[in-house]
């Protein structure tokens, strides 16, 4: 019997491959059948995603990228604007909730094993990913023209000068001024505008990638290596309807909690939108305590933890930057003989649980003014966050393992 499609989606068939595509990726897609609640921060991350791009784009409408009408400009959305604060309030709501999903999902990697052969590819896109969320957050933090986006924007590109030879014309090629200008904010507001699609076709890739290799689970063993007699996983199970339905149960109960936030909580305490925010840039006042959004906290921490050297902070920037650029070679340095965390032994777990700590204690510490206590804290853990790192290669080789099931459990 022919299995051709007919009617309208045959005639698109014929033009377009919809049901090829459908197919491969949702129908006859074959995801192992005990995933679990970490599993929902990818879909997540693809609806935040596309909320924030959609809710970008309205903003955009309105807004004037001015030195002297952007902060006006931001006024008029939230006053004047119909349904323009419940706009910007998604929007900046949704930049910190984007990086809670990711953060988790990054977690729920480690946890897994999902870094490790074959997904060594899989990992690299997902820390570029990650990048291009920053460099995105970063140049949309100026936008506002409040006074923490023009001095937080002031200091971390500031940074740059402290490269050396090169940085003081590295600074101004950033800035296209000697401080931070008009020009600034109308290149940060292209790139702002422009990075979101960038992210866009970077997530594609990850999950053609991801569709490739397949996905992981929480044991850590590959289901691609056990077929039944029709060359289908034995531990898999269509990717839809069964987790189609059960990440719409995530999604739900995520917009659920992100309405809270947007309704009753949109700047959370000033960790979403900061006080000084809503008060017009002023070149000429410094605010009493700079520090960047919550999710840039912990590298800035790192930063604010070396001590400089000559007068410059150049020590400082290769920590911090380094803290990063580490995360691409983590597939490398774990050389344990299992892959999820669930049948590694105690070395690796306590190593994880100190690294997790170190990552939200320097958070909290980006946030607070630095005092003597405070420095010599962060410099701790800047320590343990890269410790976690650097020694993976011996304690995970040295760590002993639990015996991995040959099929996934429940």
């Amino acid at each position: 019997m022919s299995t051709e499609t007919t009617g309208f989606i045959g005639w698109i068939d014929k033009r377009f491959p919809l049901t090829k595509v459908w197919n491969e990726h949702f129908a006859q897609y074959y995801a192992p059948k005990s995933l679990n609640f970490w599993s929902f921060f990818g879909s997540l991350a693809i609806l935040v995603l596309v909320i924030q791009i959609v809710s970008g784009i309205w903003l955009a409408m309105s807004y004037k990228p001015s030195a002297d009408a952007a902060f006006a400009s931001v006024e008029y959305i939230m006053r004047d604007v119909e349904w323009g604060w419940l706009i910007r309030y998604i929007h900046s709501t949704g930049a910190s909730a984007f990086f809670i999903v990711i953060y988790l999902h990054m977690f729920r990697a480690l946890l897994w094993g999902s870094y490790r052969k074959p997904r060594e590819l899989l990992w690299i896109i997902g820390v570029i990913i990650y990048v291009a969320m920053m460099a995105t957050a970063f140049f949309g933090y100026l936008l506002p023209w409040g006074q923490m986006s023009y001095w937080g924007a002031q200091v971390i590109v500031n940074l740059f000068a402290a490269v050396p030879v090169i940085g003081e014309d590295l600074a101004i090629w950033i800035r296209g001024d000697y401080v931070i200008s008009d020009v600034t904010l109308n290149r940060f507001y292209a790139l702002h505008f422009a990075v979101p699609f960038i992210l866009a076709a970077l997530v594609f890739f990850h999950i053609v990638a991801l569709h490739k290799v397949g996905s992981s689970n929480p044991d850590g063993i590959e289901i691609k290596e056990k077929l039944d007699e029709n060359g289908k996983p034995l531990d898999g199970i269509p990717f839809h309807p069964y987790y189609t339905v059960k990440d719409l149960v995530g999604v739900v109960v995520f917009l659920a909690f992100f309405s809270i936030v947007v309704f009753f909580a949109p700047t959370f305490g000033g960790y979403f939108i900061e006080p000084p925010n809503f008060q017009p840039a002023n070149p000429m006042l410094t605010p009493e305590h700079i520090a960047p959004v919550w999710y840039f906290t912990p590298y800035y921490a790192m930063l604010r933890a070396v001590p400089p050297i000559a007068g410059s902070a150049f020590p400082g920037v290769v920590v911090m930057f380094g803290a990063i650029l580490i995360l691409f070679f983590l597939p490398w340095l774990d050389r344990s003989r299992v892959k999820s965390m669930r049948y590694k032994g105690p070395i690796f777990k306590t190593a994880l649980a100190l690294f997790v700590l170190s990552f939200v204690v320097l958070g909290w510490l980006g946030m607070v003014p630095s005092t003597p206590m405070r420095t010599l804290a962060a410099q701790v853990f800047t320590v343990l966050y890269f410790a976690f790192f650097l020694l993976m290669p011996i304690y995970s080789t040295l760590d002993k393992t639990k015996p991995v099931p040959e099929r996934v459990t429940q």
